[in-house]
């Protein structure tokens, strides 16, 4: 059975020959490959080549091309700053004004020079896996980009001062990210990652007004291309579970700061969770017999729509055994 077919298998409830192995993999895959992180970010067969290692180290059922969230908005022409062991960050964000909205000029995402390193990323991976393992795309949700456009305090207010404007500015953004998923698709990408982090800051009368319908434009593109989504937005949603099944992706990252019981009850039985433990305290602090029990209980929660993971990525000093107990665990559950 390939990655896809088991993940295909895990979201209709149908039979399967494990469960599959998903963590997120950026910091861990630089660390063990050996490079500084900026390389990782901005060579796409650096990137191509660590994860693929990864993969085969490490019983994983799927590579990612999430590097950083930051690949847009430096097309746009934001400033980056990048280190050597931790992702890039942004000097100065590029809407210091509102009225710089109207400034801003589009990109085709092959045109610009860090998109298209992501979508080289995609096309080599699944020319090297033809489809054995789930090729991850990745793209921002509207929340992420705005913030990384704006700046996440300046976003914050204008969501009271002139919501009208965070209306026009998640058009724009949300426009932009389905061309660069398409391109991604176009590449070969089975799934595309949603990472919509700031979310998690928002009231939910917000979300559900605003960000709702931004987001279920962008995985009905993302489906109506041909790949699966994978929603991932870090931090406490326990506000916004409600809304988050009426997003329709097809896999729910789990945060570990979020409840899974609470998360299965408010999702339903029928929406295909990720994760949720604790990616420091369980994952790099504890024991490969630990990470066992802690997914065993995280099954024992979910029932068989279930797919093995952390709450975010997997840290960099996170020890390799500990890593391989989690493909242990999803071999030895069908």
């Amino acid at each position: 059975m390939t990655a896809l077919e088991r993940v295909q298998a895990t979201l209709a409830g149908t039979h399967r020959d494990r469960l599959a192995n998903q963590p997120l993999l950026m910091s861990f895959a630089v660390a063990y490959h050996g490079v500084p992180y900026w390389e990782y970010v901005s060579d796409y067969r650096v990137l191509v080549a660590a994860q693929l290692r990864a993969a085969e180290d490490f019983g994983v059922d799927v590579v990612t091309c999430c590097s950083d969230a930051w690949r847009e908005a430096s097309d746009l022409g934001a400033e980056l700053t990048y280190y050597d062991h931790e992702p890039p960050g942004c000097t100065r964000p590029l809407l210091t004004e509102r009225a710089d909205l109207v400034k801003l000029q589009p990109v085709e995402p092959e045109a610009g020079p860090r998109m298209i390193d992501r979508i080289l990323a995609v096309s080599d991976l699944a020319d090297a896996l033809r489809g054995q393992v789930e090729v991850d795309g990745w793209v921002e949700g509207p929340v992420s980009q705005a913030t990384n456009l704006r700046g996440l305090t300046d976003f914050m207010l204008d969501t009271k001062d002139d919501p009208g404007f965070v209306d026009d500015l998640m058009d724009w953004v949300t426009d932009l990210e389905i061309a660069f998923a398409r391109a991604q698709i176009r590449a070969g990408a089975d799934v595309v990652g949603v990472g919509d982090a700031a979310s998690s800051l928002l009231p939910p009368a917000f979300y559900e007004a605003h960000v709702v319908p931004r987001i279920q434009r962008l995985v009905a593109a993302i489906r109506d291309g041909g790949a699966l989504v994978r929603l991932h937005v870090c931090g406490d949603t326990t506000h916004l579970l409600p809304y988050f099944a009426d997003l329709h992706a097809d896999i729910i990252e789990i945060d570990s700061l979020v409840d899974l019981a609470a998360a299965r009850q408010r999702l339903g039985a029928d929406v295909t969770l990720l994760g949720n433990l604790n990616p420091v305290a369980a994952v790099q602090d504890g024991s490969p017999d630990t990470i066992v029990e802690g997914l065993r209980a995280c099954y024992e929660v979910t029932g068989p729509r279930y797919i093995v993971g952390a709450g975010c990525e997997i840290p960099a000093a996170t020890p390799p055994q500990n890593l391989m107990a989690l493909a242990e665990f999803a071999r030895s559950v069908s």
